[in-house]
């Protein structure tokens, strides 16, 4: 498939649930990831499940797997937030993934190797027509945030990863409709909101996510608010359904 047949795979009507379930890289154990064997079938009402070589080659079937690319954990030190390249786009290929993903952390003191490594599974990414998936986090000690930004660095974050060349970004909330209005007119790709941690309830959250869509969003890339839920696969379902509006 193109690149084009794969987007569409992706947001079926435009819009996309992903759900990463990468986390347990970072630090384990992690409420909800214990067994993958037992949840991932809980999500299928996701159009993608981003995860891990290993996972995505252990797991592979039905799924639509996102391959995550990017890797440090909590062990790390200095370089804790320093997220290094753990594959490439054509192993993701044949590992049978339809998409990648990397991360940057605007603002780390590892900022400029990350952006020079998305730059980097961007080219591979354009050679092999497989998309690309930014996630950028403005949340660095280094961050400067211009006192006329009112999106706090989240609408740099999303240019940023039009700019190298990815085809959809994940980015944060930035807490109200206006500002994310105008994170959402920063760059020509969709853009999707991260979720965090679980915080209030699911009406919350529920009410977040049509905030995000009313602004622009073009749906969600959210791994905690569902995996760690005690009823999985009911939340998962009806995340879905409010994002394709079913």
């Amino acid at each position: 498939m193109g690149k084009d047949e794969l987007l569409e795979k992706l947001f079926p009507n435009g819009r996309a649930l992903f759900i990463p379930i990468d986390h347990a890289t970072t630090s384990f154990p992690e409420k909800g990831l214990e067994d993958l064997s037992k949840l991932i079938p809980k999500l299928s009402s996701a159009n993608a499940i981003i995860a891990h070589k290993g996972v995505v080659s252990h797991h592979k079937s039905k799924n639509n797997f996102i391959m995550h690319l990017s890797a440090s954990t909590v062990h790390g030190g200095n370089n804790s937030d320093n997220k290094v390249l753990t594959g490439s786009v054509i192993e993701a290929n044949k590992r049978g993934a339809i998409a990648v993903s990397a991360q940057i952390n605007l603002g780390s003191e590892h900022e400029s190797k990350m952006i020079e490594r998305m730059g980097e599974i961007s080219r591979q990414a354009f050679e092999q027509n497989m998309p690309l998936l930014g996630m950028v986090y403005p949340r660095g000690p280094n961050l400067i945030i211009d006192e006329n930004d009112p999106t706090k660095g989240v609408s740099h974050a999303v240019r940023l990863a039009f700019e190298l060349g990815c085809d959809m970004v994940k980015v944060p909330w930035t807490g109200n409709k206006d500002s994310f209005s105008l994170v959402c007119k920063s760059a020509p790709i969709p853009v999707l909101i991260a979720g965090g941690e679980q915080k209030g309830s699911f009406e919350d959250l529920m009410t977040l996510i049509q905030d995000a869509i009313d602004s622009g969003a073009k749906g969600v890339c959210m791994g905690r608010q569902i995996f760690a839920a005690e009823n999985v696969t009911e939340r998962c379902e009806k995340i879905a359904q409010l994002i394709h509006q079913k």
